[in-house]
This record gives C-alpha cells, sequence and structure tokens, in this order.
C-alpha cells in the first residue's frame, strides 16, 4: 500500500530534497561573485546582512547569499568547501528540522550555514553538543569562520565563573553541551539579582546528535538538589542485611522490568534482622525503602557497568554514551545505598531544589533545529514530542559499506571466542577493526582476551574519556585493534590510513544487539564514511541481555535439542526476527515511558512558568510595591470571604474572628475591632481593611526609606517564593509516585495527578501571599536588609529512576497471603505487599 502511495504521489521526503536543490543552484550561481570579493569585503557582508535585516527582510530573503558567504569564508579558513549536499542539510536546520546525514557527512560543517544566517539576528545561537570535548573542540575550529566574518562565539563548559557563562552567552554563538545549558536555565531562575543571570531568551538551537539527548536523554529530567540531613547507618545496616541473602531463596530477580522482590523467607528475615514484627506497617515504610535500595544496590546495579569507583567515589556511567558523568547522582537514596555496598563513605540525601526535562527545555526556544545519522526510526517521537521533522540528505557519495548477517552462538564463551578469532584473522591482513561493546565489562573481556593472544590494541570506555577522541580518530590506521564502547567517541571521524581502503577498508564488530536499533546502526555507521569502503557484523548469543529478557528461552531449548556446540554458529530468519520484534518492544516500552515522564512533566511545567515568569518579573521590576499589595489584597479577600460567607447572614459573620486575622496577618495590634466592621458589605469590609494597610505601610516606608522597602519586599517576595516552589516541587514528587495506586480504584493516574497538581499549586500560591502579607506587614526591617538563597544546590542524575515505585502499605496489619485491601482481587504480598 505504501508502495502504490508513493507511485501516485512521490515520497515526500525526495520532494523536499528537489524543493532545496534549485535553491542550491542559486547558492552556487553566487559562488563566482562572492569568491571575487576581498576579505575585508566578505567580512563585510555580515554589518550588510543585519542592516538589511534591520530594514526589514526576512532571514530567508538572505540564505542564498549568506550560504554562499559562509561556504567562502570556510574555503579560506579551514580550507573546507561545503557540498551541495551540505547545502540542502544547513538549510532543513533554518528550516527548523532535524537533518539526518551519515556519518562521515560533515555535519559540524553543514551546521555554520544555519548557525551564521540566524546568528545575524543577534538574539543568540546555542549549537548543543553531546560532551564538553566536542563543545570545545567545534566552537574553537568553526569558531575560526564565524570570526572571519565579525562574529563572536562563545563556549560554555561546566565549571566556568559566573562572569565566564555570560560573556558565553552574550555572543552571537554559544557552544555547550545540554546538560549545562539546562542547568544554567534552572540556575538563572533561582538567582537573587537579575545581574547574576546568565541565559539570554531562548531563541534558536541547533542539536548535534539530537536522537541522543532528545531520545535517548529524555527520560531522565535535570535536577538541582540541595542536600537534606539524615543518618546514614540506616544505608550500612541495609546493606549487611541484603549482603546475607540469597538469590531465589530470598529474593527474586525480574529480568525484564530490572526489579527485585523479597521472598516470603526474605520478609522473614528482614523482621528478625532488624528486630521488628511486620515489614509492611506504616512506621516501617522507611527502613522498607532502605531495604529495597540496598537490594537494587547489591543485586541489579553492577560495577563497571552502571557505575565505577574513583576516588573513593561512585561515579555513574551513561547508559546510552558510556561516559563517566562525574559531579551526578542517582537519587532517591540509591547512589548512598550503593556507597554502603562500596564500603565507602555514605554521603546525605538531597531534596529537590528545581528540575525540568529536556522535553520541556528545548521546547521553550523559538525554533529548534538537530542533526544526527539516524532519527528517521524515531520519526513520530520527533513530531508528536517536538514537532520536529526528519528530513534525510542524501550522502555526497553511494555507500559502499558491507554490512553482513548476525551470527549467533549459544554461549556468551563461544560469541566472544569467535569474535577473538575474527579479530585475529583480520589483524593478520593489516585490516583495522573496531569492536563495540555494550558495557565497560564486556570490553575489558574482549581486552583480556586479546592480550593472551598477542593482540596489541586500544581500548575506549569511560574509564579511559580523555583521550577518546584520540583514540577514535585513529582506528581506521593499518593494523590498528579499537575495542569500544557502542556510543564513545561520537561525534569524532574516523578516517582511514593509507592502503587501508584496498584491505576493505575499516571492519566493525558489534559483540551485541543493543535495545535500540538506531543505535547498533551508530556503530555500524562508523564505518564506510564519504563512499569509503567497510564492513561491518555483529555477534550475538542466546546468552545476551537483549534475547533473555525477551524469549531466548524457547530457542535455548531447540538448540539444546539440535545438539549445537559452544562454538558453532548458526543463522536463522526466525532469531533475526525474534532479535528484531524484542527491538521493537523494547523501543516502543521506551518510547512509552518518555512519553509518560512528559505527561507527568507538562503538569508541573505550567506551574513552573508561571513561577519563573512571575520571579524573572521580580528581579527586573525597579519598584514590586503594586505586586506585593496585589498579593495582600488576595490575602484579605480570602479572609474576608471565609469569615464573611455568602450563604450566611451578616448577623451570623465572624467579624470578630476576622479583626483578630487581621490583627495577627497584616495590620497592627488594636487597629480594626468587630465594631468597626459591624454593618458593612463584603466589598466594603476588603476597602475598610485595605486602607488600614496601605496606610500603616506608608508609614513602614516613611519610617525605613523608599529605597530600603523596595530592597526589603524583593527580599521577602524572594524567599517565600522560592521556599514554597522547593517544597511544592518535593510535595509533587511525592504525589507522582504514589499516584499510580489510584488506577486501583478505576481512576486515571494521569487525570488525577493534574486535578490534586492544581490544586496544590493554588494551596502553594495562597501560602506564599500569605507569608509575603505577614513579613511585610509585621516584620522588624533592618536598614542593611540582603537576598539570601533558600538553599545551595548541585547537578544530579536520576537514571536510577527506572522501574516501578513501591506502593504505600497499608496501617493495618494484613497477611501476606490475605486478600488486598484495594480490591484487586491479589493476595497481598502479590500486589501492595510486595517489594519492588
Amino acid at each position: 500500500m505504501l508502495g502504490l502511495v508513493k507511485k501516485i504521489f512521490g515520497d515526500a521526503n525526495e520532494r523536499e530534497v528537489k524543493r532545496l536543490t534549485k535553491t542550491v543552484e542559486q547558492i552556487n550561481a553566487m559562488e563566482p561573485s562572492v569568491s571575487g570579493l576581498s576579505d575585508e569585503q566578505l567580512r563585510a557582508k555580515t554589518d550588510e546582512f543585519r542592516g538589511r535585516l534591520e530594514k526589514g527582510e526576512e532571514l530567508d530573503d538572505l540564505l542564498p547569499e549568506a550560504f554562499a558567504v559562509v561556504r567562502e569564508a570556510a574555503k579560506r579558513v579551514l580550507k573546507m568547501r561545503h557540498f551541495d549536499v551540505q547545502l540542502i542539510g544547513g538549510m532543513v536546520l533554518h528550516q527548523g528540522k532535524i537533518s539526518e546525514m551519515k556519518t562521515g557527512e560533515g555535519k559540524t560543517l553543514v551546521g555554520t550555514l544555519a548557525v551564521y544566517l540566524n546568528a545575524l539576528s543577534g538574539k543568540g545561537v546555542h549549537v548543543v553538543t553531546v560532551n564538553d570535548y566536542l563543545a570545545q573542540r567545534d566552537s574553537q575550529l568553526m569558531g575560526q569562520v564565524y570570526g572571519f566574518l565579525g562574529m563572536t562565539v562563545g563556549c560554555n563548559l561546566n565549571g566556568l565563573s559566573h562572569e565566564e557563562k555570560q560573556l558565553a552567552y552574550a555572543c552571537d554563538i554559544t557552544y555547550g553541551t545540554n546538560n549545562e545549558f539546562g542547568f544554567d536555565y534552572l540556575r538563572d531562575n533561582m538567582v537573587l539579582y537579575k545581574e547574576q543571570m546568565v541565559q539570554r531568551p531562548l531563541y534558536y538551537a541547533i542539536i548535534d546528535e539530537v536522537d541522543s539527548i532528545l531520545i535517548d536523554e529524555a527520560r531522565t529530567p535535570l535536577i538541582i538538589s540541595g542536600q537534606a540531613q539524615k543518618s546514614t547507618q540506616l544505608y550500612y545496616a541495609a546493606d549487611r542485611f541484603a549482603s546475607r541473602l540469597k538469590e531465589t531463596d530470598d529474593y527474586t530477580i525480574d529480568v525484564k522490568m530490572r526489579t527485585i522482590v523479597l521472598t516470603e523467607q526474605g520478609v522473614t528475615k528482614a523482621e528478625e534482622a532488624f528486630n521488628i514484627d511486620n515489614l509492611f506497617s506504616h512506621e516501617h515504610v522507611l527502613l522498607n525503602h532502605h531495604v529495597n535500595q540496598a537490594l537494587r544496590a547489591r543485586y541489579i546495579m553492577r560495577r563497571d557497568v552502571d557505575y565505577v569507583v574513583q576516588e573513593d567515589e561512585v561515579v555513574i556511567v551513561d547508559e546510552f554514551t558510556g561516559r563517566l558523568m562525574a559531579g551526578r547522582r542517582y537519587s532517591d537514596g540509591l547512589h548512598q545505598a550503593i556507597e554502603a555496598k562500596e564500603g565507602l563513605e555514605v554521603q546525605n540525601e538531597s531534596m529537590t531544589l528545581a528540575t525540568i526535562t529536556f522535553q520541556n527545555y528545548f521546547r521553550m526556544y523559538r525554533k529548534l533545529a538537530g542533526m544526527t545519522g539516524t532519527a528517521k526510526t524515531e520519526e513520530e517521537e520527533f513530531k508528536r514530542i517536538y514537532g520536529l521533522e526528519v528530513i534525510q540528505v542524501p550522502t555526497n557519495r553511494p555507500n559502499i559499506r558491507a554490512d553482513m548477517p548476525d551470527v549467533v552462538y549459544k554461549s556468551e564463551n563461544g560469541k566472544f571466542r569467535a569474535v577473538v578469532d575474527e579479530i585475529v584473522k583480520r589483524h593478520q591482513t593489516g585490516q583495522p577493526v573496531l569492536v563495540g561493546t555494550v558495557s565497560i565489562e564486556n570490553s575489558e573481556r574482549v581486552s583480556e582476551m586479546l592480550k593472551k593472544k598477542g593482540i596489541k590494541h586500544q581500548v575506549l570506555n569511560a574509564k579511559y574519556h580523555a583521550e577518546e577522541a584520540t583514540i577514535i580518530s585513529s582506528a581506521g590506521q593499518r593494523d590498528t585493534v579499537t575495542i569500544a564502547t557502542n556510543m564513545a567517541g561520537r561525534g569524532t571521524d574516523i578516517l582511514l590510513g593509507e592502503g587501508v581502503p584496498d584491505l576493505g577498508g575499516l571492519h566493525i564488530i558489534g559483540t551485541e544487539r543493543h535495545e535500540s536499533r538506531r543505535i547498533d546502526n551508530q556503530l555500524r555507521g562508523r564505518a564506510g564514511r564519504q563512499g569509503d569502503p567497510g564492513s561491518s557484523q555483529f555477534y550475538l548469543s542466546m546468552e545476551d541481555e537483549l534475547m533473555r529478557r525477551f524469549g531466548a528461552d524457547n530457542i535455548m531449548g531447540m538448540m539444546e535439542r539440535l545438539g549445537f556446540e559452544e562454538d558453532s554458529p548458526i543463522e536463522s530468519k526466525l532469531i533475526s526476527r525474534a532479535i528484531e520484534s524484542a527491538q521493537k518492544r523494547v523501543e516502543g516500552s521506551n518510547f512509552d515511558a518518555r512519553r509518560v515522564v512528559l505527561q507527568y512533566d507538562d503538569v508541573i511545567n505550567l506551574q513552573r512558568e508561571k513561577i519563573y515568569g512571575d520571579r524573572r518579573q521580580i528581579l527586573y521590576a525597579e519598584n514590586i510595591r503594586d505586586v506585593v499589595t496585589g498579593m495582600i489584597k488576595s490575602v484579605v479577600e480570602r479572609a474576608v470571604e471565609k469569615h464573611c460567607p455568602g450563604d450566611d447572614v451578616p448577623e451570623d459573620w465572624d467579624l470578630e474572628g476576622l479583626a483578630t486575622y487581621a490583627q495577627a496577618t497584616f495590620l497592627p495590634e488594636g487597629s480594626v475591632d468587630k465594631d468597626e466592621l459591624w454593618g458593612k458589605e463584603k466589598e466594603e469590609l476588603v476597602e475598610l481593611l485595605l486602607a488600614k494597610i496601605e496606610k500603616v505601610y506608608d508609614e513602614r516606608e516613611e519610617q525605613i526609606g523608599v529605597e530600603t522597602m523596595r530592597e526589603f519586599e524583593k527580599v521577602v517576595v524572594l524567599r517565600a517564593v522560592d521556599s514554597k516552589w522547593m517544597d511544592h516541587i518535593d510535595a509533587m514528587d511525592q504525589l507522582r509516585q504514589g499516584i499510580h495506586l489510584r488506577a486501583y480504584g478505576g481512576n486515571d493516574p494521569l487525570r488525577e495527578y493534574q486535578f490534586e497538581g492544581h490544586n496544590m499549586f493554588l494551596s502553594m500560591v495562597e501560602r506564599i501571599e500569605e507569608e509575603i502579607a505577614l513579613y511585610i506587614m509585621k516584620a522588624q526591617v533592618e536598614s542593611n536588609v540582603k537576598r539570601e538563597a533558600v538553599a545551595e544546590g548541585q547537578a544530579v542524575d536520576t537514571k536510577a529512576e527506572a522501574g516501578p515505585k513501591r506502593p504505600a502499605k497499608q496501617e493495618q496489619r494484613i497477611g501476606r497471603n490475605d486478600p488486598c485491601p484495594c480490591g484487586s482481587g491479589k493476595k497481598y504480598k502479590m500486589c501492595h505487599g510486595r517489594i519492588d
């Protein structure tokens, strides 16, 4: 059916490329005249373009000539000339779409076209990369082109001072990582003075490796956290208990869900170990949580796979890139549980001060674009979540890489022996080999086997990321064997050494299928750049995690019956289909998980935008007295409504209570009484109280001075907003963790979260207004008032959030085999009595 539609209407991607090709012809026609310009005349084009924009021309009007100017500048400065297909890629980026270009097609150079054109607006262009090294490299290399054309370039790196960040953001073009841009946004909304903010309004961003940032990392919210003082001894006690347990007898692990559950015997052992009578009682919820995290740390989180230990610190390994996430921490107590497991000093738990998802951060840009070698498989998600269309840009030269069928072995041992044998065979001919692994553990396993064979090789994984670019860039040299985690070195070109094309080019060996087909394609894409020869093949086993999670048991049984040996490879369409089916299921599951994260974050995002917007107005306003009096008016109106409800006759109104509340909250003692309030309508009561408040306000302002009062207002408002907002974030997080239980009552958890979250927000706003009214009208004001942060925060990691949360426990004693009170029909131990 799809083929018929394409025949009748043509391929939309093809039509778009053809349409853009017409503009390419315009750009090419300008090349002779632009080439004839002197360096000074070429540089002067930037000022000319800006002048034309000021007179009303659009960026689209400037595009052909601006692209011709950038191409000429790149020729002179970098000795690199944009190919026609790169011009198409640049136009796709300018349109606010994703440009899918194969590895080696020069995406970094493509970016210069759209970056320059959009930077002419003077509003700042952000170029987002996956790590600091690429940000620094690209800003320095491509910065030569921008600098030649009279534009300023900044690089926003982790660890820069406040002043350095402001300078970087003030530039026409700013390079940096997704994390750094996102965290700067959160930090900007925690500052106490507008001069401390570093970002300008978010205008245009181009995301390099857009699939990695907007898809792979989209389940991980950015979090600024502050420390909470809690006892660390429980972590050690829980770990000692967990270390004595045995799988099957005391706990079971669900490989698919990455969850761990205590058995009946395990629960009994816990109750004996901690000298309690019921692990599931309300008073032991904290202990239950610690035991659960200790189990996860002990038996699910793997050293040198999920994290490494460096200098007595647990450092997270990014599951998508294989890089170390220095300074990041797992949340919900898991990081502390791992520290206890490794015998390290347990650091304090943290509380969330500010948070946002990448989806909601990047959707704030007025225009967003991206580039990658692999995006089409996720096009639906890009469209639905970000409104981004994917355009596949043709390669400059045909791709001649040979992708060979998967080879499947019965066991991991047999698979790795076959991998090493293949490496040895190709190494003997001098052909370079790049081996992709899914974990640090496996990369070191292959390395040890190669050492025994006497094969010289390089290992590239998160432990050695400092040398990452150098190692990966030399992987195409003759006699080179490189072992790398699948995503390591992304963004670095592999150039073939002399004579290597005659040997067949770079050969890629994948030692396991990743759960995303896209990442497998990225590994394959390391070879065959720019029409070079190359080849790729994946070696799999029935013991691989992907196969174990999805249906390997039946195939394993078949192999046993047919008498397959460990070292005997099999090629079967049945297995190939099973692998692809497993990958599609995981991709679908991950998409659902990201969509759920976004749906819940959308609820708090509306609230965040309101709070952050109001907060910025306060910072930038010279005088916020009207804002403060508006809040006090709201407090007064609620007080009058509460004490004088419309359903009651005026004789029944609690005027004495209203007078007492008014004097306790916003008026001096003895300034109003019941008699003065008697006989007035509600509107008159509000007007009377507000008139008294204004008089007191004026007196306080005259007493301490106008300037001091203006600063005091900001001190009070910022403190109230920040402290209540942080409490609200924690409260929303608690609500989020337990909301799934509403499904047992037939309610939609998301709808319940939206409804309750809205009410909680309104309640928070009321608390903010009441606190501001109290402090503004009652607090003793010193002449040297100054703004102080409610809490100091740091960036943390939340990748450990995968898997379901623990249900809230019932307070009454319930037998493990009794029916669950929630009405699910299951036994208590299999429902709310489970430990995930």
